[in-house]
C-alpha cells in the first residue's frame, strides 16, 4: 500500500535555541508619542506583546594573562645588630605553563585542535584567524602546541583506551591514506596510512582509536592488536589475514558494492542479469538483518538464532548460485565473483555470535571525518604531526 510521505515537523525557535541565554529587549513608545492625539492626555502602559526574536553572534575575543609571583619575608628573622641568620623568604607558586615556556593556554590549544579536527580548518587558515583577533601565532607554533599536548596530556588516556579495547571480544578496523612530507627515507609524495580500530556492537561504550603507520602491511595491525582475542570485522583487505587469536568477519556492504559496480548501465531492473541477481541476494540479507536488529536490538542470542533460521538458507542459495556463475574474465562481474569466493568462509563468520557485525559501516563512518578533513589540510608535515592527529 502506498504511504504518503510525512513531512518533518518544523522545529520551534525554543527548540532550535534551547540552552542559549535570552536577553529581553523592550522597545518603548517615544515620549512625544505618549500623549493622546485626540484629547492630549498622558497615556499609560496597558500591555506588552512579544513580536520576534533574532540570533546574535558575538565573535570570540583574545586576552593576554600575565602571571606574577609574590615573595614574603619574615621581618623578625633579620632584625637586630650582628644577626647572622639568613632572611626567610617564601615565594608564591605560579601554575606551570601548559607547553614549555610558550604562551599556550588550555583554551587556545583546545580551540586549535577543535578547529582542525572537528571543523577541518587547516593551520595556515587558523594562523590568519588569530591575526584577526590581534595575536601573531604562526602555523608552526600551532602545530608544535598540538604535538606537545597530544604527547604529554592525551597519550596516557589514549593508551588506557587501547588497553580497554584489547579486552573486548568484538572489534572493527579500517584504514585510509595520509601523506607525510618529512619522513626519513621516504619521498614526500609517498602515501602513508591512518588506521582506525574500534569495538563492535557489543553493547559496551564505544572506543574508537586512530593509529598512524608508514605502510599498509599487516605489521601495524598485528602490533596494535597484540593481545587481542576475538572477532574482527573489516573490509576485504588481506593485511588482516592470519592475525593470531582473531576470527575475521567480512563486510557484506563491500560484497554488495562489488555486485552493484558490475551492473550494466540501465540494467539495474533487469533481473536476468547475473550482477542484478547478486545484488538481490545481498539486499535480501540486508532486509532480514535490519528486521532482526529493529525487533531485538539488544538480544544477541535471539539475533544469532534468527540469523541461522532466516539468513543461513539465503546464504546457502547464494553460494549455490555463485558456484554456477561463469563471468567473462577480467570483467567487473568476474572481479565481484572472485572477491566473494575468496571470502566465503569469513563472510559467514558473523553467524557464530549475535554480537558480530554484519557490515563494517561503523568503522567507515568513524574514519570518514578524517578523510573529509584531509581534503582541507592535505598532509602532515612530520611523523610527529601524523601521530598527534591520530591521538587527538
Amino acid at each position: 500500500m502506498f504511504r504518503e510521505h510525512a513531512r518533518k515537523k518544523k522545529a520551534a525557535h525554543e527548540e532550535l535555541f534551547k540552552g542559549l541565554k535570552v536577553e529581553k529587549v523592550v522597545v518603548p513608545l517615544p515620549e512625544k508619542e505618549q500623549v493622546c492625539p485626540v484629547c492630549g492626555t498622558q497615556m499609560v502602559l496597558t500591555c506588552e506583546k512579544y513580536v520576534r526574536r533574532e540570533l546574535e553572534f558575538i565573535p570570540g575575543t583574545c586576552r593576554v594573562i600575565e602571571y606574577y609571583s609574590q615573595s614574603y619575608g619574615c621581618p623578625s628573622c633579620k632584625e637586630g645588630p650582628g644577626d647572622t641568620k639568613k632572611p626567610v623568604i617564601i615565594k608564591s607558586q605560579v601554575p606551570d605553563a601548559l607547553a614549555g615556556k610558550g604562551p599556550a593556554s588550555a583554551s587556545t590549544v583546545a580551540w586549535t585542535m577543535y578547529q582542525k579536527y572537528a571543523n577541518g580548518l587547516p593551520l595556515y587558515r587558523q594562523e590568519k584567524n588569530w591575526k584577526q583577533y590581534g595575536a601573531q601565532i604562526s602555523r608552526t607554533t600551532l602545530a608544535n602546541w598540538t604535538i606537545y599536548c597530544s604527547r604529554n596530556y592525551f597519550q596516557p588516556m589514549y593508551d588506557y583506551f587501547h588497553r580497554e579495547l584489547l579486552k573486548r571480544s568484538f572489534a572493527m578496523a579500517d584504514e585510509t591514506r595520509v601523506q607525510v612530507l618529512n619522513e626519513e627515507g621516504r619521498r614526500a609524495k609517498t602515501q602513508s596510512f591512518m588506521w582506525l580500530f574500534r569495538n563492535g556492537k557489543d553493547g559496551l561504550p564505544a572506543i574508537i582509536l586512530y593509529g598512524y603507520s608508514p605502510a599498509r602491511d599487516s605489521s601495524h595491525a598485528r602490533e596494535f592488536l597484540e593481545g587481542y582475542s576475538g572477532y574482527l570485522e573489516t573490509d576485504g583487505y588481506q593485511g588482516y589475514n592470519n592475525l593470531p587469536g582473531i576470527s575475521r568477519c567480512s563486510c557484506w556492504a563491500h560484497i554488495r558494492r562489488y555486485f552493484i559496480d558490475a551492473v550494466l548501465k540501465g540494467k539495474q531492473y533487469d533481473y536476468s542479469q547475473p550482477a542484478v541477481q547478486g545484488v538481490q541476494y545481498c539486499n535480501r540479507l540486508f532486509a532480514i538483518e535490519d528486521s532482526i536488529n529493529k525487533k531485538y536490538p539488544d538480544d544477541y542470542e535471539k539475533r544469532k538464532q534468527l540469523r541461522l533460521e532466516k539468513e543461513k538458507p539465503v546464504l546457502e542459495a547464494f553460494w549455490l548460485w555463485l558456484d554456477h556463475q561463469k563471468p567473462v574474465w577480467n570483467t567487473r562481474m568476474d572481479k565481484a565473483v572472485n572477491y566473494v569466493l575468496n571470502r566465503r568462509n569469513t563472510a559467514e563468520t558473523y553467524l557464530e555470535d549475535g554480537r558480530c557485525s554484519f557490515t563494517n559501516n561503523l568503522s567507515e563512518n568513524a574514519i570518514r571525518p578524517f578523510a573529509v578533513d584531509r581534503k582541507n589540510w592535505l598532509f602532515s608535515r612530520s611523523v610527529d604531526g601524523a601521530n598527534a592527529s591520530a591521538v587527538v
